[in-house]
């Protein structure tokens, strides 16, 4: 196996999958030419001559500007590798096609909880919902009553009573972007399938009230959803009680309902990448990608967000978006980023975290490129605020941070009944009540971590399998996740503390 992975015919630049020590001889793309210094795994060598100014090719695309000669062989990062402004061909629909759909009578299935809204959930779980964080510490304890060894051992179906608490709720303005974004987080938590019924919890006083979330909504009480204040009941004590009571009549209901086949269309499948390293756009992502497409060919959705993560690779997306006025909508993402990070003296390119520049990664757009591999070749057919119900089908984007939690909690919000979740450094995550699949981008944080990880796409790197049958494999777990069988994250006891909804504005 050779030492080195060149991705394009292009490319200036080549990933190395081993350390290379200083001097030894290497050949690739018809180019010979000796290492002159330390290469470390996953770090990029030169394969060619790159004079100071002109630009570095990886994925046959731009990642940055040399910043002083660079010979063949030398190291290619973050010393000698900058940012700079570069022209973008947008090129509107450019590469739009339109998908080549499964016959119904040959699309997949998986057994899934059909709602009496007609959503289809994949988990059954009892959620206790905090409107302030104030009443998170009632939430917790209504919880800890059903969180002990055998406390749902008469309760087969249920997967669990969990509660979901926050920082906000209070402190902001009851109008304007922050609060529309919270409270739309709670409108698609309350309505989502992956809860067989639901307890909103709030303390009285606070600004995002009970009453408003319920009225915004058209949430109306019921035997599987209920909502009430601390103060209104009485204080701490009584507001547990009265909650440990609600949920003791909530579990033999939400017990009843069964799993029943669904087809594979009424999956909605978030796609995350953390901790990415070099490999990750080259082996998880693009499988990820692979298997997304299938499953929007069988009908399905595929939400793909992080905005900050898309910066520089846009232009991929507005190629393939379905109209003018979707891509024109997410290029005014990227220009509400670009105003939001320069007013907090913040830029886009310091997204990439230490542990990505340690794993290979230099520039955002470096990144970027890599992560959009995740969003597959289908056409892009919507764009969303944070939170924002989905409802179309096939791929659509849905704008948030580039933080995990806080992307996945909007993704959820929007109607994400499965989490595939790509990572090269070995990130730690899970995220109630939706399942999340862990996708390893190379063997050695796989066999590391084999205790968090569910697939392993250092395969690809490896030789023994290929982008499309590790997509096929990755579309059959999904289904299998879907089903019912534990992720390793579930298994380890991952997911109530990342629900995190995206905070916007000041705090007074």
């Amino acid at each position: 196996m050779s030492k080195l992975i060149h991705l394009h015919q292009q490319d200036n630049v080549a990933i190395a999958v081993e350390d290379i020590a200083a001097g030894e001889q290497l050949s690739i793309a018809g180019r010979d030419f000796e290492v002159v210094e330390p290469i470390g795994q996953m770090h990029k060598v030169a394969v060619k001559a790159v004079a100071q100014g002109e630009a570095i090719i990886k994925y046959g695309q731009f990642i940055g500007y040399a910043a002083a000669d660079i010979s063949p062989g030398q190291h290619v990062h973050t010393h000698n590798c900058i940012m700079g402004d570069f022209a973008k061909d947008y090129g509107f629909c450019r590469h739009a096609v339109p998908t080549d759909y499964v016959p119904e009578s040959e699309r997949a299935t998986f057994m899934g909880y059909r709602r009496d809204s007609g959503k289809v959930g994949t988990r059954n779980y009892i959620g206790i919902l905090t409107t302030v964080n104030c009443s998170a510490t009632v939430a917790k304890q209504i919880a800890a009553n059903f969180s002990f060894i055998g406390a749902l051992d008469d309760y087969p179906n249920v997967d669990g009573v969990i509660a979901l608490t926050h920082e906000s709720g209070c402190g902001m303005r009851a109008e304007g972007e922050g609060y529309e974004l919270l409270q739309r987080t709670f409108e698609g938590y309350a309505a989502h399938p992956n809860f067989g019924a639901v307890l909103l919890v709030g303390l009285g006083c606070e600004t995002m009230q009970v009453d408003g979330v319920l009225e915004q909504a058209g949430l109306q009480e019921s035997d599987r959803f209920k909502a009430y204040n601390i103060q209104g009941v009485g204080g701490t004590r009584a507001a547990v009680e009265q909650g440990v009571a609600e949920v003791r009549k909530m579990l033999p209901l939400v017990n009843d309902i069964q799993r029943e086949p669904c087809p594979a269309s009424e999956l909605v499948l978030a796609v995350q990448c953390g901790g990415s390293d070099a490999l990750s756009g080259v082996t998880a992502n693009p499988a990820l990608g692979v298997a997304g497409d299938i499953l929007i060919r069988h009908g399905g959705t595929v939400i793909y967000s992080e905005t900050p993560e898309i910066f520089g690779a846009e232009h991929l997306l507005t190629q393939r978006s379905a109209t003018p006025e979707v891509a024109e909508q997410l290029l005014e993402r990227i220009r509400w980023w670009e105003d939001y990070t320069r007013v907090h003296g913040f830029e886009l390119n310091n997204n990439p975290s230490p542990g990505n520049k340690a794993g290979g990664l230099t520039t955002i757009l470096e990144k970027s490129l890599g992560a959009q591999a995740k969003s597959g070749s289908t056409t892009m057919t919507a764009v969303y605020q944070y939170a924002e119900p989905v409802t179309e089908k096939g791929l659509v984007f849905m704008d948030s941070p580039g933080f995990d939690p806080v992307s996945v909690t909007g993704q959820v919000a929007s109607g994400a009944n499965v989490v595939a979740f790509t990572t090269g450094r070995g990130s730690a995550f899970g995220y109630k009540p939706v399942p999340s699949i862990k996708l390893s981008s190379n063997s050695t944080i796989y066999q590391h971590m084999k205790e968090d990880i569910d697939i392993n796409c250092g395969s690809v790197v490896d030789g023994d399998e290929t982008l499309e049958s590790l997509g096929e494999k990755i579309f059959d777990v999904l289904l299998r996740i879907a089903s019912g069988e534990p992720t390793k994250s579930e298994e380890l006891g991952y997911g109530e503390a990342e629900f995190n909804p995206w905070k916007i504005g000041a705090v007074v």
